[in-house]
Order: C-alpha cells, then structure tokens, then sequence
C-alpha cells in the first residue's frame, strides 16, 4: 500500500526531471552585440538539420518570436545570420529508493527492489548567431533536456517554446543577470 501511495510522487519526480531545460551559452568576448540589429535565417545550414520540417519550422518560429521581442527587425540584408543544430540520445535514469521501505513486505522484493526506471529522449537544440559580414559565429545557446514523444502536438509545440526561450534568455551576453 505504502508503493502505491508513494507512486504519484515518484511520478512526479521523473517528470519533473525530464522537463527542466539546461542551457548554457558561449560568445566572442570582443564583439559589439549592441551592433546587431537585424537577422535572417542561415537556409543552408538549417537544411542541413536532420529533424521534421515540422519541428524545424516550430523551432525557427520560436527563435523568430524571440528575436522580435528583443527589438531585432527580420532582414534580406542582415546583421546576423541565425542557424540551428539538435541532437538527441536515449537516456535512462535509475532511482534507488530502497531505503524508505521498513519492514518485510513480500511484493517489494524482487531483481529491481526499491528501483525506479526511467527511459526518455534528451535533445540538444543548439542556437547560432552568425555576424552576416565576418561569417563567424559569435554566439551560441545550447539547452538540453527531456523531449515530449506523447504525439500530444500542443504539448510539443510548447515544449519547443520553453526551449529555445530559455537559450534565448541568455541574449545578449549579460542580459541574463
């Protein structure tokens, strides 16, 4: 009885750990961002990109919206030239919670007592701000966390979202503090 009631809980931990987002972000130190007022998207590059076109255009129109928001002007001759990148991977997560049984029950043993297993995708969006006029990168936002798979679109979409607003939080570099 006491598995059953502690149930939701672990649920909740193993969703909570698949929807955070870890970003991060690296830029040349010697650049002027004030400078960059407009951007197109890198077509090239984003080809490239080996995920659905339907995913492809959620995350472009996320990065879009959040460009705007920040007072960029979308350009046929821009400042900044924005590229993507995604990887993704398998993960599992093992949680041992052996301790918090007392006593002998007979249904909590077993080849995996106390264990909690979880199988999920992670992925990996990696955001590029290209200077147009240099062509050198000179910002990158990467953030990695649990992806959506339920075929619930609403909830991907929304999950594309908070991705690429969390890497865009860090834009500039200092906007973030």
């Amino acid at each position: 009885m006491k598995a059953i009631k502690l149930l939701p809980l672990a649920l909740l931990f193993l969703v909570a750990s698949c929807s955070s987002v870890r970003v991060t972000s690296d830029y040349d130190t010697a650049t002027d961002f004030s400078n960059y007022k407009t951007f197109a998207f890198y077509k090239k590059g984003i080809d490239k990109v080996e995920i659905s076109d339907l995913d492809k255009r959620r995350i472009l129109k996320a990065v879009e919206t959040e460009l705007l928001a920040k007072g960029f002007t979308k350009s046929e001759n821009p400042d900044l030239l924005v590229n993507i990148f995604t990887k993704s991977r398998q993960k599992v997560d093992v949680y041992n919670n052996s301790s918090i049984y007392f006593g002998w029950h007979p249904w909590y043993y077993g080849p995996n007592y106390g264990m909690h297993i979880s199988k999920y995708t992670e992925g990996t969006l990696f955001v590029d701000l290209i200077d147009a006029e240099k062509k050198e990168l000179v910002w990158q936002g990467i953030g990695s966390g649990g992806l959506t798979t339920s075929g619930n679109v609403a909830k991907k979409e929304e999950r594309i979202k908070s991705f690429v607003a969390e890497i865009m939080a860090k834009y500039p570099p200092g906007a973030e503090k």
